[in-house]
């Protein structure tokens, strides 16, 4: 067992870590799996997580928001990114649920402005094969390369 000295003390660790920027639960566990006891470390993440402090929906909310105002991904680019942090698939797959038609809308956006800043060095044929290898729709890359506009 532990002290509630030894609680707060590694306690304070994982909330500087989560502070400074957020964290997915694997993400703490990984950091922290050599240096806090098993137990210990459970009983913090469960703190947190019940404080607020820690959850892997907000962060799927927060991740695809920041995703969407900086880069041109595909749906099956971000969800691979959030997989790779921990997040299971059920929590990222409600999101993308509720969220089905904003995302649907910003893949084609990001999808023209791929195709706008590609047109100058590549064919149509080379740009749909490009976006087909980034994981955008084929109906969404179809629309794009039909309008003149891209």
């Amino acid at each position: 067992m532990y002290s509630i000295e030894e609680f707060d003390r590694e306690k304070t660790k994982v909330m500087n870590y989560i502070m400074y920027k957020k964290r997915t639960e694997k993400e703490v566990k990984n950091k922290f799996q050599n240096t806090i006891q098993n137990d210990l470390l459970c009983d913090i993440i469960s703190y947190v997580k019940e404080a607020g402090y820690l959850s892997d929906s907000d962060y799927v909310k927060r991740a695809v928001n920041e995703f969407m105002a900086l880069k041109n991904l595909s749906e099956r680019e971000i969800k691979y990114k959030l997989y790779t942090k921990g997040i299971n698939k059920e929590t990222i797959e409600d999101y993308f649920y509720e969220h089905k038609d904003e995302i649907e809308e910003y893949e084609r956006k990001s999808a023209k402005n791929i195709c706008v800043k590609k047109q100058t060095t590549m064919e149509k044929e080379d740009i749909e094969n490009y976006l087909l290898k980034k994981g955008y729709k084929e109906q969404i890359i179809k629309e794009v390369l039909e309008c003149k506009t891209y």
